[in-house]
């Protein structure tokens, strides 16, 4: 593989373009669709309380879930905190709870959804927070990878491994054809387990954690994948590169964990002397090679929590969680640093801001049902199938 191919995370243009800004509507996209209703305006000093009251009145009918790249003044609001996956697995926790209020993107409420009982309704604050990582990989674009891999006679050798950060519909497919679902956390045991399965992988949508986990974790080496590309014809890969491949990557990545260089590494290390270098395995794979250390969010967490007295830190994730480790470690004598000098932000999950959670909260207080995340069920028995096979994993 060469640098080009590690690098290169340009994308085609998208009809849907305009959802990113909440306008027009689509409900199979992942960007979303327009929210409803008459929203409070941000310089409403009274919003903070408005949230609390809200909330109160609905006690325990609702349950906010909080994903770590969420505002603040968000998260404040929020009854747990995690990644995705734990807080699917937390709403699914909470059967009382009526109402599951996702501060997140769309494909966690979906998987949030997917995992709680039929009477349990989850909403998303604002229907335009998708993710640009998901958008990257349609059912349309890999049921026609998937008979190119058919036509190219390695099909019934391959397992999918989809990453959570994934539709319901991408999800639905890889359980379907016998795949499994992997978190940042567990992507080495989910290969690892699809390898025992078959001889190849299709990793969706992230070519970044599929290439680090199996270069990094399992001992492949960089030729031993090849990145398909649902914008070319037949991927852009020959059926010999898709016969000799061991890992058959998606050209999908995330738009902020993409943007960290290797150029950003050398940066800080030349500005601060002695600092770790601590990324997600999301980041392309010459910046994780270069990195002290490498984990998920929850990792990241673990790691400077552990972290001694006076170390410094530069955190490749997203810019809002790095803010906030800075601000509670900086008593401890702690320095973290977001590893890039530019501010980067994941746009989509700043959708969800406090205007849309008390819109939403008032909403479900006066009894109105706003932004309900449903799950149809042919595509959750599918999707279900997949993650009870992560669940399974040893």
């Amino acid at each position: 593989m060469t640098t080009a191919q590690t690098t290169d995370l340009d994308v085609q243009p998208s009809p849907l373009a305009l959802l990113l800004l909440g306008r027009e509507a689509d409900p199979k996209s992942e960007r979303g669709v327009e929210c409803p209703g008459e929203l409070p305006s941000p310089s409403d000093p009274d919003l903070v309380e408005r949230a609390r009251v809200a909330k109160e009145k609905l006690g325990d009918k609702v349950f906010v879930l909080g994903h770590h790249y969420q505002r603040d003044e968000v998260i404040q609001f929020a009854d747990v905190t995690g990644d995705s996956f734990k807080l699917a697995r937390d709403a699914a926790a909470r059967p009382e709870a009526e109402y599951i209020v996702f501060c997140g993107v769309h494909f966690m409420a979906e998987s949030a959804d997917i995992l709680t009982d039929a009477g349990q309704k989850v909403v998303l604050p604002d229907l335009a927070a998708g993710c640009s990582m998901a958008d990257m990989a349609t059912a349309e674009q890999v049921a026609e990878c998937w008979d190119v891999l058919t036509e190219a006679g390695v099909a019934e050798r391959v397992v999918p491994v989809s990453y959570m950060n994934s539709s319901a519909d991408i999800k639905a497919f890889t359980g379907r054809h016998g795949g499994t679902i992997c978190t940042s956390s567990n992507a080495r045991r989910a290969l690892e387990w699809a390898f025992q399965q078959g001889e190849k992988v299709l990793f969706l949508p992230d070519q970044h954690l599929g290439r680090n986990t199996a270069v990094r974790e399992l001992g492949m080496s960089l030729e031993d994948c090849v990145v398909y590309n649902p914008h070319k014809p037949n991927g852009g890969l020959t059926a010999e590169e898709l016969r000799d491949a061991r890992m058959i990557l998606w050209r999908g990545h995330c738009s902020v964990h993409g943007r960290f260089s290797l150029e950003s590494v050398n940066e800080v290390r030349e500005r601060i002397p002695g600092v770790n270098v601590l990324v997600h395995p999301e980041c392309r794979h010459e910046v994780v090679a270069a990195a002290d250390q490498v984990g998920s969010t929850e990792y990241i967490i673990k790691a400077l929590e552990a972290a001694p007295a006076g170390s410094k830190w530069a955190v490749g994730t997203e810019l809002n969680l790095v803010r906030r480790l800075a601000n509670r470690f900086a008593p401890e004598g702690k320095e973290v640093v977001f590893l890039d000098r530019t501010v980067c932000f994941c746009s989509t999950m700043n959708r969800i801001d406090l205007p849309h959670l008390v819109w939403a909260l008032e909403s479900l207080a006066e009894g109105n049902l706003v932004n309900r995340i449903e799950v149809d069920e042919e595509t959750e028995r599918g999707a279900r199938l997949a993650l009870e096979r992560m669940l399974a994993l040893p």
